[in-house]
């Protein structure tokens, strides 16, 4: 996928500069020690014009996870926000996913830097997952400690583990790793939630060490409004495997079914499962078809 060319337009700092034009400190600690937040955010075209999704949410998690880690975040969301449009619609994209991106200043020290700037870049966005059902594998890697880093900061070095486990899924041919948590119960994929359905309710591991995604939360909240019971609690291996069905949750995904984990493929039709329900019902409240937005 190429992210950028001659004509792309990237947000540093208050002002809008050519991404080929962008620099940054070869001396910061972002580069150095990885010590840098980021969010992700969705852009979709809608009958309403190209509209972000819950991206004041969004910004304000990136607040919070730099303020998790100590790095300095003087910018307004309200702001961040209608820069987000204007980078949008100075690069012509209609449907995207952007990326906000808080680098730290030079400092080879292991204390914060004095100083941050936000980056936002935006390119053309597809099926993070593809559109069809995946296949997951338990992975041998686990998601780091509760007491290494808040789960709920989104803290660019964390996924290193992530690219880790991925590639260590796909080479095995899987689309997809599930890591388990430090006590070895079910946490999460690598950059998604996981949801399982067993006899007509669903189940999520609770937050504590998983990342609580703002997908997962807009799921949470579609259920209540379908009726649907959605149970919190911590799932073993064997678990997810007995499941009915599975499907995982995040801003680049979207909802995507899986077929299968490890040898174990679920039988219930996807059409017919609850995810399949809940998958209908968030691209309707992403694409603005129904106004689920009044009740959730």
């Amino acid at each position: 996928m190429k992210y950028f060319g001659n004509d792309t337009w990237v947000y540093v700092d208050g002002e809008f500069l050519k991404a080929d034009c962008a620099q940054i400190d070869l001396f910061s600690q972002s580069v150095h020690y990885g010590y840098s937040a980021i969010e992700g955010i969705r852009a979709y075209n809608t009958h309403n014009g190209t509209r972000l999704f819950r991206a004041e949410q969004h910004y304000d998690r990136l607040r919070q996870s730099c303020g998790h880690v100590g790095i300095p975040f003087p910018w307004e969301t309200d702001r961040l926000v209608d820069m987000t449009y204007q980078l949008l619609e100075k690069n012509n994209l209609r449907s995207a996913y952007v990326r906000p991106l808080v680098i730290t200043g030079y400092n080879m020290y292991l204390t914060p830097a004095e100083s941050s700037s936000i980056i936002i870049t935006a390119w053309e966005w597809g099926p993070f997952l593809g559109t069809g059902l995946i296949k997951l594998t338990l992975s041998p890697y686990r998601r780091p400690s509760p007491s290494s880093l808040p789960p709920e900061s989104k803290i660019s070095s964390q996924y290193v583990a992530s690219i880790v486990a991925t590639t260590e899924a796909t080479s095995r041919g899987f689309d997809e790793a599930i890591l388990r948590d430090s006590n070895g119960y079910i946490a999460q994929a690598s950059s998604n939630n996981i949801f399982i359905e067993k006899d007509g309710v669903l189940y999520t591991p609770p937050i504590g060490h998983i990342f609580p995604g703002i997908t997962r939360k807009t799921v949470l909240e579609l259920a209540d409004v379908l009726n649907i019971d959605v149970v919190e609690k911590p799932l073993l291996p064997e678990e997810l495997k007995a499941a009915d069905s599975a499907f995982l949750t995040g801003t680049a995904t979207g909802i995507v079914g899986v077929a299968s984990v490890d040898d174990t493929v679920y039988s219930e039709a996807w059409a017919d499962t609850l995810g399949a329900t809940i998958q209908r019902a968030y691209k309707n409240l992403t694409l603005e078809k129904e106004n689920y937005q009044v009740i959730i």
